[in-house]
């Protein structure tokens, strides 16, 4: 019971403290004296000036209470220091605001649970009242520390615990709104109130998840239920914090969330983890999703060091990020994330390759083969999220993003690409080929250029083509794989899937439209370098059923994409010349790989036939397959490709009638319109440079070092002189001597005092320009290799002789072969009928 004071010392008193004693009933069971009440609140209204002294007295009163123990009269204080707030809001009122909040300190520090929550109500009504002027001295940290601690209570009866957590989790919302709210909020989200806040709040979401998740799946709560739920309150907490945070305080709010997945050892598992970064991703502001995905890699480059499968964790985390803010604004973290990620992809190659190198026998090995299988669950995860980020950007970022990994592809012989292979060795190196492409294909899946020249231009398709030639039959499928990913812009893949002798090319129903003008000037420029890939391709000796399908997938989307009359010449030619290569067999391949090229090129111009729909092409290419499926089933891919299908011991000794004849093909096209002078020449694979410094691409067969030599390019001198005709085409080599007096000076000059000889001159020189203007490079190609072998005869045997021409004062030309120089020739009387020499 309160003491009480005789008459005379009472009328002494000052008002405000009568009042406030008359508040106070005999029995704390009756409650707050209502009528009393009233009239203190109407004279603390009155008086505004005396709230301070009000406050300091309830204080006072509250706090004798409280040592005492007496709960009743504690809950009529508070219920009177509540009624007071709500009803005041004068200028006066901070002062009464300090005395309120110092007593609801003081109901916090007790240690009996009733008294906490009852200061927690209090104070999370008073967040719930918006003043006037901000205050620049009132501070919260006391609340923050003593609300997280309540997040964490261990109380030994679960309801009182609940009870205590719930009231912790309500005290941080009071807190977060009563501070965003002042314009001193900026205090909340320094790191040493984050560091308590985040904590509890996760700490209470990941508890409830663990006992839901042993007793199944909870009901969807009910408004009620969300009062009485810790995790469903912390929740909406944590969205709430997130929700008012800004650009300057996003990284305070979390960096804590990292702290304590990593202090819980949440990244392994990591659903609760995926589960925080979604909350995160959707809580914020759009604009400020780049901020957390920097936080998720810079935390991975902190734990790069860590076992795989936390790595594996954060990666699945940012993965998860990336899907939600990927149509959003990622801003300028778009090529960090792929660096980054790219970085750690080759770091867990290089662990991998250092595990496989360390392995020993015995138990050592089984965890190095754990290991082993860790690190490849850190691989598709980088691949995926690569993947699933680059296939949700525009265009114009997804093309530089082509760019940037295909610049980070390792090639053997070359220094063009940005990533640090010394660690990795040959198998290392090989690894991270596998991986960066399997990335690129991740990154190409889905993408659709309007013309071919975006998707594949040239400084993307020559080093996309390099490891096309390697010593390794996976990485060739890939390239081949992300080259159908940029030519398939009608969805046709699908359709070509599977190499076969289609009967009905209709029934596919392929989509295609008429080539632009850029897809032509493509062709010209890039036709013959896809032709070679294509064609060397089909002869490496590792080949697997695979790659002929690709291949073929390949020859039927450049057919339905990229061909115009021209192109299907040059299609038709490389078919025809893998045909004679299968055949002739220069390269010593299996009869497997003989026959599978067979049934590539059955395959192909069966789909190119019905294609250009020309009635005796058609005719002639299902005569052949008719035959060979009765003959030679091993020529076709139905059989060669199916499980212990005999093999022929040779195939010099078939029937013509089992090969696709040039003659004939020829013959049924150029009954159709088409220009077939070109199918008469033989299809020779071009070498081209694929860098300026004409090094090496690859790891080269020796098979192909000869050819390689040959992509510097010859000038146009060299050129034209092995293209024209300079010497008759018979030439005797039994007597050299004999044709002594034909070459010699007097007959050289009778040759140019011919009538008409200039005009036949300018004639043939006319000829041959408009020759190499329009004429296929092939077929200049091929008749420069036959003039070659000419002019080297040729000018052999004109060495070996002793030509004395009459002496010249000026413009002579030496000729010398070896240590012998013969006399000098004047210059513009040297001249051959079909070469003239400047």
């Amino acid at each position: 019971m309160p003491t009480r004071v005789c008459c005379c010392c009472s009328a002494l008193r000052p008002r405000y403290k009568r009042l406030v004693d008359n508040i106070f009933p005999e029995d704390p069971k009756d409650g707050l004296v209502k009528a009393d009440m009233e009239k203190l609140t109407f004279y603390a209204v009155s008086a505004p000036e005396k709230l301070d002294r009000i406050g300091s007295y309830l204080a006072e009163r509250l706090s004798r209470d409280v040592v005492r123990h007496r709960s009743g009269y504690v809950l009529i204080a508070m219920e009177a220091l509540d009624q007071l707030l709500m009803a005041c809001h004068s200028q006066s009122i901070k002062p009464f605001v300090e005395s309120f909040l110092h007593m609801v300190a003081k109901l916090l520090e007790s240690g009996e649970p009733k008294l906490q929550v009852l200061g927690t109500n209090s104070f999370v009504k008073f967040a719930n009242i918006e003043e006037d002027t901000p205050s620049y001295h009132r501070r919260y940290d006391f609340f923050v520390s003593r609300f997280s601690a309540m997040c964490h209570s261990c109380h030994s009866d679960p309801e009182t615990r609940t009870e205590i957590r719930i009231a912790g989790i309500r005290g941080i919302q009071g807190v977060v709104r009563k501070t965003v709210n002042d314009e001193l909020r900026a205090t909340i989200w320094e790191p040493q109130h984050m560091d308590k806040i985040v904590p509890s709040l996760l700490f209470n979401m990941q508890k409830i998840e663990e006992v839901d998740s042993r007793i199944g799946p909870p009901p969807s709560p009910s408004a009620a239920d969300k009062e009485e739920n810790p995790a469903v309150l912390a929740e909406n907490c944590f969205r709430e914090l997130l929700g008012r945070a800004t650009f300057g305080n996003m990284n305070n709010a979390v960096r804590p969330v990292f702290a304590h997945l990593d202090h819980h050892k949440l990244w392994d598992p990591n659903e609760f983890a995926v589960h925080c970064f979604k909350i995160i991703m959707y809580s914020i502001q759009a604009q400020y999703s780049h901020h957390v995905i920097q936080e998720i890699l810079g935390h991975l480059d902190a734990r790069k060091k860590d076992f795989p499968r936390v790595r594996a964790g954060i990666i699945q985390v940012l993965l998860e990020a990336v899907a939600i803010a990927a149509k959003g604004s990622i801003g300028p973290t778009v090529l960090e994330v792929f660096n980054t990620l790219l970085k750690h992809l080759r770091l867990s190659v290089e662990f991998e390759a250092n595990d496989l190198q360390g392995g020993s026998v015995g138990s050592a090995n089984l965890n190095t083969n754990a290991k082993d299988s860790d690190e490849k669950i850190v691989q598709n995860a980088i691949i995926q999220t690569i993947g699933f980020f680059g296939s949700n950007l525009p265009d114009y970022q997804r093309s530089e993003i082509m760019m940037f990994i295909m610049g980070k592809v390792p090639v053997f012989g070359t220094s063009t690409h940005t990533l640090d292979i010394s660690q990795l060795g040959d198998l290392g190196t090989r690894r991270i080929q596998i991986m960066l492409l399997r990335s690129l294909l991740m990154v190409t899946s889905g993408y659709k250029a309007k013309t071919i020249v975006t998707a594949l231009p040239g400084s993307f398709l020559d080093p996309l083509l390099s490891p096309s030639l390697m010593e390794d039959y996976e990485l060739r499928q890939l390239v081949l794989e992300v080259m159908h990913n940029l030519m398939d812009r009608h969805d046709n893949r699908a359709k070509l899937r599977g190499i076969r002798i289609i009967p009905d090319v209709a029934d596919l129903k392929i989509k295609r439209e008429k080539i632009c003008r850029q897809d032509t000037s493509f062709m010209k420029k890039n036709g013959q370098q896809l032709y070679r890939h294509i064609y060397l391709g089909c002869k490496e000796e590792d080949n697997v059923q695979k790659n002929y399908e690709l291949l073929y997938t390949s020859l039927a989307l450049i057919t339905i994409e990229l061909a115009n009359e021209e192109v299907v010449i040059d299609l038709i030619r490389l078919a025809i010349a893998l045909q004679d290569s299968a055949i002739i067999n220069e390269d010593n391949l299996p009869m497997f790989h003989r026959c599978g090229i067979m049934a590539l090129v059955a395959a192909y111009l069966n789909f190119v036939s019905q294609m250009i729909a020309v009635p005796a092409f058609c005719q002639h290419v299902s005569k052949v397959i008719e035959i060979r499926t009765m003959e030679a089933p091993y020529f076709l891919p139905e059989h060669i490709f199916r499980d212990k299908c005999k093999l022929p011991k040779s195939l010099e000794k078939h029937d013509k009638n089992l090969y696709f004849l040039t003659n004939k093909i020829a013959e049924s096209l150029g009954g159709s319109g088409y220009s077939v002078e070109r199918l008469s020449v033989p299809y020779v694979p071009q070498v081209t440079a694929l860098f300026p410094s004409g090094e090496k691409p690859h790891k080269p067969r020796d098979k192909y070092k000869d050819e390689d030599r040959l992509s510097r390019r010859k000038s146009i001198v060299d050129t034209v002189s092995i293209q024209v005709d300079i010497l008759p085409n018979s030439i005797p080599s039994d007597d050299v001597v004999s044709n002594t007096e034909e070459i010699t000076f007097e007959a050289l000059k009778k040759a140019i005092d011919t009538n008409g000889l200039e005009e036949q001159e300018k004639e043939k020189r006319r000829l041959v320009i408009e020759k190499f203007q329009k004429a296929p490079f092939e077929e200049i190609a091929a008749q420069c290799e036959s003039k070659a072998n000419l002019l080297h005869d040729r000018l052999a045997q004109i060495l070996e002789l002793t030509i004395r021409p009459p002496p010249s004062p000026s413009g002579t030309l030496a000729i010398t072969s070896g240590h012998a120089q013969y006399q000098s020739v004047p210059v513009y009387e040297m001249k051959f009928p079909d070469l003239c020499v400047y």
